[in-house]
């Protein structure tokens, strides 16, 4: 009884408060220990296709398999965050899915390199499934949507660090010394996380609250009841399946004529995530401003430009094409995966926030693996025709359900 006014009365950190820099530092920390581990095979895709003498598409289960596991985890992630608290449950998540991390270099095949990424996948979820819902509650109303882009811009970093470093480390050592080299970095990551992020104060968990279990599906069920929930999980599901993709086989058109880069120059275009480092918070910085559903459709159309730049046999045309490629996409990320919460019920948005993850990484693993099929059997222009026909479908769901659900506020 004497905590629930506690939640009430918190009306959450706002900029400039010592607790709001060390939630968004800590929050940064746990992206790059999330984001790193989870892509790090992705550069050295080449390599692990050679060396185990998969195909393409074969070797990009490696990361499909982790984000897989991912999706299925996300949201048994939430009502573990309910139960226990969203802190201990992004802690035990992380920690978790580092030392797995370290093991799945050791695979002596791609059966066994697979299921340990799986299970990797499963325990980072505990991280997308709660960061988000953790921020919304953390962090005052009016700031909510800067807070959510300053997040993933974290995440750009991670994701960009995990790619660059296993390539660098993976072009003379091998896929295996790249993956290590991501893994140390992590548990780093993992630590900082661990000390810097304040203790919840927006929520209570469920094991001090008599009500918690018997409304666990109850508020499981409320979003998907939603028509603007449920449009927010497309635009993960696409946009991100259509991300993946793009970076999971543009490393094998480079290698290829006209271009024939050697493999540590298609390392370095990982440098193309900076571009959503910067894009993430702008987004959401915009998107207080201007409200989420302009921000969100103006994102989609840039990822699309760029899609369609990659067209070009020239080199810096497709350097040009990846940063806007990448700015859009981050761009639209944060703010759907912002606004999913945030448009919820206040005691539904773990489960918001969970939902929104398993459309995007069910998008990343299916479209992750199926465009390789495409890039294989047709060729890199049928490739980029179905990436901007993504970014249709889901800028026409954006226009058909979210339009009237974004009020500018945050």
């Amino acid at each position: 009884m004497g905590a629930d006014p506690l939640v009430v009365t918190f009306t959450g950190h706002t900029p400039g408060s010592p607790a709001y820099r060390r939630l968004i530092v800590g929050l940064f920390f746990a992206g790059i220990a999330t984001f790193a581990q989870l892509y790090s095979p992705q550069a050295v895709l080449p390599q692990l296709s050679s060396n185990l003498g998969i195909t393409p598409a074969t070797a990009a289960l490696a990361v499909s398999a982790a984000t897989l596991g991912l999706a299925a985890a996300v949201v048994p992630w939430s009502m573990v965050a309910d139960r226990i608290g969203r802190v201990p449950a992004m802690g035990i998540g992380i920690l978790t899915a580092t030392a797995l991390g370290f093991l799945a270099p050791f695979s002596i095949g791609m059966e066994m390199l697979l299921a340990l990424r799986l299970l990797e996948g499963v325990a980072l979820g505990a991280v997308p499934a709660v960061a988000l819902a953790y921020l919304s509650e953390e962090v005052s109303a009016r700031d909510a949507a800067a807070a959510a882009g300053s997040y993933i811009a974290g995440t750009t970093v991670g994701g960009l660090l995990g790619r660059v470093l296993s390539g660098l480390a993976g072009e003379p050592w091998g896929w295996r010394a790249g993956i290590w080299t991501v893994a140390g970095v992590c548990a780093v990551a993992a630590v900082l996380f661990l000390w810097l992020t304040p203790k919840a104060q927006g929520f209570v968990p469920g094991r001090f609250r008599h009500d918690a279990s018997p409304r666990m599906l109850a508020r499981l069920a409320m979003p998907l009841r939603s028509a603007t929930q449920l449009a927010l999980y497309m635009q993960g599901f696409l946009l991100m399946g259509a991300f993946v993709a793009v970076y999971n086989y543009l490393g094998f058109h480079l290698i290829d004529a006209p271009f024939a880069l050697p493999g540590w120059v298609v390392t370095l275009l990982f440098l193309a995530y900076l571009a959503g480092t910067v894009s993430s918070p702008t987004a959401g910085a915009l998107a207080s401003r201007f409200g989420r559903y302009p921000v969100l459709l103006a994102s989609i159309a840039v990822m699309a430009v760029g899609a369609l730049a990659m067209l070009s046999q020239v080199l810096f045309a497709v350097i040009v094409g990846l940063l806007l490629f990448t700015a859009g996409f981050f761009g639209a990320h944060a703010v759907a995966s912002g606004w999913a919460p945030a448009a919820a019920a206040s005691d539904s948005r773990a489960q918001a926030s969970s939902l929104y993850y398993f459309g995007y990484y069910a998008g990343s693993s299916l479209f992750g693996w199926a465009l390789g099929i495409v890039f294989g059997r047709a060729d890199w222009a049928w490739f980029v025709a179905v990436i901007v026909a993504m970014c249709a479908v889901s800028a026409a769901l954006a226009a058909r359900a979210l339009r009237q659900a974004s009020t500018g506020r945050v």
